[in-house]
């Protein structure tokens, strides 16, 4: 996730199998001797994964499938399992992947053919434009692992060195802001404190400097704060992955353990002084514009002038200090923490961040925490997929020029875009005629709706990278300065107008989002191909797979998050007092029954967390339902396959969440994950529609045909 995550981009429309893991840029699998003081760290066998070649077509598979079926199953007692127990059997989870997924598998063909793409221009160096020769050649240096190899821990060196040099606590500060921008900071974590920019929430026209809570090597502040017997061997084995980390470095056993207990003190402490994922999802939470000097009174002991000097912003006067708690706590260990410790702190997060680029001592020690203690992963994702990642990453329109060129048409824009309008007039249809929200917030939502920017495929114009140099034989050096100068294309904004035709993701990506502050959605073109939309078969699937997902990102601009912003992406509070009680009351019913739905153990979904992307799911599917119906009207449709068409539409609907995760990816999802697993995507909606209970002859009283049902939109 970017750094817009701190809005609201949590709005993606699935998570699950889809985060970046540990090891994702190029690193070695084989791993040299390690230094005499360091643990050796195992090597994962090279993954055998579905797509093992370049793919020089992407492979066709439709939107409805059959064969996917459990026809054992009662699609009346578990739709989920009827739909896709077939599938979760054929697909058992590949042993470099943490879940397996439809999404997951379409991303994994889209990688092999952006591997098909990369490959060609990394070899034929001929005719190719400035573009193409920066991800050509990018791609290169990532697959030459002996050059890696021979490097080593010699890419973290120069840092290392700073922060050695660092003299009293107020050397930190243009320390950090060098670090911040090095390691992209605001993208993949950050070391203490997180920085960027970001639209004002009460101005979502301009660019404002953003200083937000982080500093932690776990996925999030619960992994410090949870008491379970499971939590705190985690944390053991988390320390302990540290001090090898340490050892790694050079450090004595003995050093290496002290440091690893000292950068487990600092981190805890920012955990407990973080807001917990609920809580940010309250934007209101987030929103503390100050001026320069206000922060500075919250870290006296922190040299902001300095920090922002360094980071190429000296100007800057005002910010928006998301958690202004974390900046005070923040200030206490600033205070009370040796400087030797911080620097353990530093020299940690600094080869956390670079480990994934580094050889393969640095690599499978990374991997085998990260992936697979915390996520269950067996083995490393092959060179080529992390090598793949890593330019999407870093170059996504100069790849995603070359994805879009050769995979979505003109009609298949077309198309998209003429589906999504007609779920927004299926929206603005369902606003005219609800019966608990009051004529004076109906304006307000429909305006709302109005100002809804419909983005399919590609950007309308491509970023230009003419000023990054690409160095066939300077991997290291690539990702630095792909990374500075993301940082300073990010940093420059700050102050200025915003650009509303940019995206956040790239071009192949398979997901899709809303955006509150740009109030658009957002559709790349690797989301818009088979299974998940398919031309060649009947509508029916497409408007239950594809249009559900518009539907999805179209309810965003109207869940418990989204409706807080208005037309243009300000927060503001547009409801009267009495809608506003009613939407809770509604949204409150979605809360409680998910909050019966156990995800592994006896954990259940925090449905608080959850609850956004639950009921985009429930409002979502209506709006593609009552949509299709409305395209379909006046046609005479016939049954396929076994199926009327409305049950295409739920199948079709269903099969796009077919997946498989492991127990230790369900455990951190749980924590971290705003969507519920995909058995609930789909179960905890059909459930609530009378449509699907009509469709598949459902009993009341049947799991799938419940006395009770839940609406918002």
């Amino acid at each position: 996730m970017s750094h817009r995550a701190l809005v609201l981009i949590a709005c993606l429309f699935v998570l699950a199998g889809l985060a970046p893991q540990a090891g994702t840029p190029a690193t070695s699998a084989t791993t040299p001797a390690p230094p005499a003081t360091a643990p050796a760290a195992a090597t994962p066998p090279a993954a055998a994964t579905p797509a093992e070649k370049p793919l020089t077509a992407l492979p066709y598979s439709p939107s409805l499938d059959v064969r996917w079926l459990d026809r054992t199953a009662d699609p009346c007692t578990d739709f989920y399992q009827f739909s896709c127990g077939g599938w979760l059997k054929a697909n058992p989870i590949p042993p470099d992947q943490a879940s397996w997924s439809v999404y997951g598998k379409l991303t994994n063909e889209n990688q092999a053919y952006l591997w098909g793409i990369l490959d060609e221009l990394g070899r034929n160096t001929s005719k190719r434009t400035p573009a193409q020769q920066k991800i050509g050649d990018h791609f290169a240096a990532c697959m030459d692992e002996a050059a890696v190899e021979k490097l080593g821990a010699q890419p973290l060196q120069p840092m290392l060195e700073q922060i050695a040099a660092v003299k009293d606590v107020k050397g930190l500060a243009p320390l950090m802001a060098k670090m911040h921008l090095a390691s992209l900071n605001f993208y993949f974590g950050s070391s203490m404190f997180g920085f960027g920019a970001n639209q004002d929430y009460a101005d979502s026209s301009q660019i404002i400097a953003f200083a937000s809570a982080g500093g932690l090597g776990l996925p999030d502040r619960d992994y410090y704060t949870k008491t379970d017997e499971k939590s705190q061997d985690l944390r053991g084995k988390y320390v302990a992955h540290v001090g090898r980390m340490f050892q790694l470095l050079g450090d004595s056993p003995e050093a290496a353990t002290r440091q690893a207990s000292a950068v487990m003190t600092i981190e805890t402490a920012l955990a407990k002084a973080s807001l917990t994922r609920v809580q940010k999802r309250e934007p209101h939470n987030l929103f503390h514009k100050m001026g320069r000097a206000d922060l500075q009174a919250l870290t006296p002991s922190f040299d902001w002038s300095a920090y922002l000097a360094t980071s190429g912003l000296p100007s800057v006067q005002t910010l928006n200090v998301t958690e202004p708690d974390f900046f005070k706590a923040l200030e206490e260990q600033l205070k009370s923490v040796s400087l030797d410790d911080w620097k353990s702190y530093l020299r940690w997060h600094w080869a956390h961040r670079k480990a994934q680029y580094l050889s393969a001592a640095f690599v499978n020690e990374d991997f085998d925490f990260f992936s697979r203690t915390l996520r269950g992963t067996p083995q490393l994702r092959p060179r080529w997929k992390r090598c793949v990642s890593l330019v999407d990453r870093q170059l996504p329109d100069a790849l995603g020029q070359e994805f879009v060129a050769r995979t979505f048409s003109p009609d298949m824009k077309q198309r998209t875009l003429q589906m999504t309008q007609q779920i927004e007039h299926a929206m603005e249809e369902d606003i005219n005629h609800l019966d608990w929200m009051g004529p004076a917030t109906k304006q307000q939502a429909l305006a709302k709706l109005h100002g809804i920017v419909n983005k399919i495929g590609y950007p309308d114009k491509w970023r230009d990278y003419g000023a990054l140099n690409i160095v066939r034989s300077d991997f290291a050096g690539n990702v630095e300065r792909a990374n500075a100068f993301e940082s300073k294309r990010w940093l420059d904004k700050i102050g200025k107008p915003v650009d509303r035709s940019e995206w956040f993701i790239s071009p192949p990506t398979v997901n899709a989002y809303y955006d509150p502050q740009m109030n658009d959605i957002n559709f790349p073109a690797g989301v818009l191909q088979p299974p998940l939309y398919d031309i060649k078969i009947d509508d029916a699937p497409n408007y239950g797979n594809t249009g559900s997902t518009i539907g999805h990102e179209l309810t965003h601009g109207f869940d418990d998050e989204g409706r807080q912003f208005d037309a243009q992406g300000n927060l503001r509070d547009w409801w009267t007092q009495e809608d506003g009680t009613n939407f809770e009351k509604r949204a409150q019913c979605v809360v409680d029954q998910y909050a019966q739905y156990v995800i592994v153990d006896d954990i259940k979904i925090n449905s608080k967390l959850t609850e956004g992307e639950d009921v985009a799911d429930i409002g979502g599917t209506i709006l593609a339902w009552v949509a299709w119906k409305s395209a379909e009207a006046g046609k005479k449709l016939d049954s396929r396959e076994g199926f009327t068409p409305e049950q295409r539409f739920f199948v079709g609907l269903a099969q796009w969440a077919c997946e498989n995760q492991r127990p230790e990816n369900l455990r951190v999802s749980a924590i971290t994950n705003p969507h519920s697993p995909g058995k609930y995507r789909i179960n905890g909606v059909v459930v609530n529609m009378p449509e699907f209970q009509q469709a598949f002859s459902c009993k009341a009283g049947q799991p799938m045909a419940p006395e009770k049902r839940c609406r918002v939109w």
